[in-house]
């Protein structure tokens, strides 16, 4: 079997579940005993900025913009940065709004993702139900296989 690199993307958010995706993630890149070298890319959605009304004067600026965000793009994505270096895999770091699944869905299609992982959301049958969830949305329409890390 030939064992090129590969192409992964993580979802990240902070939780501990998309921590326990990202050492998936490396662990798969650094699995690859290859002369080729796999790359992770870790991407977080967030969601879209809030629209301003005709009564915002000011509109609030987008969460990327403000001053506490280098502290909180740290603490995020610590976990998939450490394990990544420790591994010397390359990682991309991708900030995106929107729709968690949507934006996944679509970089794995213009970047040929060979896989995705994601954490799962530790959801109930009813609430799954009721609000859906990213990874099982993921997973029905991603054009590459899809990882899903249990908590």
């Amino acid at each position: 079997m030939l064992n090129l690199r590969k192409k992964i993307l993580v979802a990240i958010d902070g939780s501990p579940q998309s921590d326990k995706a990202a050492e998936e993630a490396v662990r798969l890149a650094a699995g690859n005993k290859s002369q080729f070298k796999s790359h992770i890319y870790a991407m977080l959605v967030l969601p879209n900025s809030p629209t301003s009304t005709y009564a915002d004067f000011v509109p609030s600026a987008p969460v990327t913009e403000t001053e506490q965000w280098d502290d909180l793009r740290r603490r995020i994505f610590y976990v998939i940065e450490k394990s990544a270096s420790e591994h010397d895999i390359p990682l991309e770091m991708i900030v995106e709004y929107g729709e968690p699944a949507e934006k996944l869905i679509e970089f794995a299609r213009r970047e040929h993702i060979d896989v995705i992982a994601i954490g799962s959301s530790g959801k109930g049958f009813i609430q799954r139900r009721l609000k859906g969830s990213v990874s099982h949305r993921v997973a029905s329409s991603a054009p590459c296989s899809v990882y899903i890390v249990r908590g």
